[in-house]
Formats: structure tokens, C-alpha cells, sequence
């Protein structure tokens, strides 16, 4: 009798100890940028429609590094501490092939969950600057630095960013001649470029939106090869630069450690709240089109999206700062 008490006690303590693992503790969604870009806007989406399934879910924002910082967090968290982060193409394609060291593994430390959505950058010039340099188009812009080497600026949000790398692969494709002057972040580019301190810059599409409407920038071209939902009539660069093709991407990431069942129902809980009618509208409105892809599928995507990053990098000869 007293093994069967003891047995009890033991089933009793493990299940209370799974609850207090899986249930009893919220899940934390991290952001490993500053609050209010596109990528805190997705996971506060994201968070509140997945909250019927997963229950309480908050959203902490951990920028530094890069992203690196929060990123890292994940990279070594247990189980229990139930987070996830919101991983981008920096994060997990860019660095890792940047040559530095990082703290993290981007293939042994996570298991992605889903992809959120691929958006194009934006090649923006001001308003002013355009009309003074008679610039209509990407093909313009490439025909007055080759006219006018090194008299333009290109801006971008420091080293190893997507507007860097568009930035550098514009010049290698095309054969300019052009000084990229790097920033703190893409906000600060932005303003920069709102000063005349820098010419154009390859901005991030969701931040760009207003100012495009508003008439302050003029949109030559996004990076894709396709156009964008949000800016229909706006070619793509590779229309102009053929071979030209720079994404940015972001997804959801759990800890390596999460078991393969918890991630099934989280993927599943995320997608759903990525797919529901209401939250599309809003990304759409950022200029996002959601995507479907989860789980091991995301995972090869991550793959491929290294190998081609680190020949991007390679080509281009972007190296750590």
C-alpha cells in the first residue's frame, strides 16, 4: 500500500509539474526589435488570435544586436519557459553569413514554426530630389550614376541589413559606383533620407507606405520580382537590374527543445490567427501577404534561404562590421 501511495504521489507530482510547464505559465512571444515596426505589429496580431487556443500569450519586445539579442533568448530556452520569437531574414539567413560568431545556431537551437510573410524593400528617393534630377524610374536612377559617379548616396540600416545587401547587389548587377552610407536602423535611414543627407535608400515597405501616399517619397521599384500588393503599379527592380531578387522574411521560432507535438499545436493555433479574415486586412495594410507554410516545410525554407544569402554575401563581398 505504501509503494501504490508513493506511486500516486509521484504521477500525481510529474502531471502537476507537465501542467505547470505547458498550461500554467503564458506563453511569451518575443520581438527581437523595437516596438512598432511591422514585425511588433505581426506578433500583437498574431498573439491575440492565437490566445482561444494557446491561452494567455504576451508580447515582449528585446531589441539590441542586430536582433541577435532576443534571438538568443530562445536559442537557449527550456521547454517550460514557453517562448517563442519572432525570427526574420536577418536573424536567421543574414548574420549566421556574415562571418562573425554569433551566441546561437540558426539549424541546432530552433524549430521553426511558421512563416508569416516575404516583403519586398522599396527603393525610395524623395519627392524633391526626383524632380530635380528628372529620376522617374529605377532605370533613370541607374543612368544618372553612371553618368554622375559617386555623386549619389545610397542609405541603409547598417551592415548586413536587407537594404545593405539590396544596396550592394544594385551596385554589382548594374556596375555603379555608388557610396552606401550606413545608419542605426532603417528608421534613421528613413530620416536621412527625409533631410538630403543620403539620396535613396532601399526602405522597409510597411514604414515607406505612408510617406509614398503622402507624396514625400516616390517609389521606383520593390525588390521582388514580383510587384506588391500595396503598390500595384510600381515595377520591380529586376524589370530594370535583371537578376535582381532580395526578400525580407519573418516567422515564428521555438526553442530546438520544444516537443514535435507542442509545436504542431502551436503552428497550427499561429496559422490559424495569421489566416483569420480580420488580421489579413491589417497586414495588408502594411503591404503583407500572409503566407501558409509551416513546420518542416518553413524549416527547408530557412535552408535555402541561407545557402542563397551566403552567395549573396560572398558575391557582393559584405563583410562583418
Amino acid at each position: 500500500m505504501k509503494r501504490l501511495l508513493l506511486l500516486a504521489a509521484w504521477l500525481c507530482g510529474s502531471s502537476f509539474a507537465a501542467f505547470a510547464q505547458n498550461v500554467g505559465q503564458p506563453l511569451s512571444f518575443v520581438v527581437p526589435y523595437p516596438a512598432g515596426g511591422p514585425l511588433d505589429t505581426s506578433a500583437h496580431l498574431l498573439a491575440k488570435g492565437a490566445q482561444q487556443s494557446l491561452g494567455s500569450i504576451t508580447v515582449t519586445n528585446k531589441p539590441g544586436a542586430g536582433g541577435t539579442k532576443g534571438v538568443e533568448l530562445i536559442a537557449k530556452a527550456k521547454p517550460q519557459e514557453n517562448l517563442v520569437v519572432m525570427g526574420a531574414v536577418a536573424t536567421h539567413a543574414v548574420l549566421p553569413n556574415m562571418g562573425a560568431p554569433l551566441s546561437y545556431d540558426v539549424y541546432k537551437d530552433f524549430k521553426p514554426l511558421i512563416l508569416v510573410a516575404r516583403v519586398p524593400n522599396v527603393l525610395v528617393i524623395t519627392k524633391a530630389r526626383a524632380e530635380e534630377l528628372k529620376i522617374q524610374s529605377t532605370s533613370d536612377l541607374v543612368g544618372y550614376i553612371k553618368t554622375n559617379p559617386n555623386q549619389l548616396k545610397m542609405g541603409s540600416a547598417g551592415n548586413g541589413s536587407i537594404g545593405h545587401i539590396s544596396a550592394e547587389m544594385l551596385k554589382s548587377l548594374a556596375n555603379l559606383r555608388l557610396p552606401n552610407v550606413q545608419f542605426e536602423g532603417a528608421s534613421a535611414a528613413q530620416k536621412a533620407l527625409l533631410k538630403g543627407d543620403v539620396d535613396m535608400v532601399f526602405d522597409n515597405l510597411a514604414s515607406a507606405l505612408p510617406l509614398i501616399a503622402s507624396g514625400e517619397l516616390v517609389a521606383l521599384s520593390v525588390t521582388t520580382p514580383a510587384r506588391n500588393v500595396a503598390l500595384p503599379n510600381v515595377p520591380s527592380v529586376n524589370e530594370a537590374v535583371p537578376g535582381f531578387d532580395v526578400a525580407t522574411w519573418f516567422g515564428v521560432f521555438a526553442p530546438a527543445s520544444l516537443p514535435d507535438k507542442d509545436a504542431q499545436k502551436y503552428a497550427t493555433a499561429l496559422q490559424a490567427a495569421l489566416s483569420a479574415p480580420a488580421n489579413r486586412d491589417q497586414f495588408r495594410k502594411m503591404g503583407i501577404a500572409p503566407e501558409d507554410m509551416r513546420l518542416q516545410e518553413f524549416a527547408e525554407f530557412v535552408k535555402r534561404e541561407n545557402r542563397k544569402f551566403q552567395f549573396l554575401i560572398n558575391a557582393t563581398k559584405i563583410k562583418a562590421g
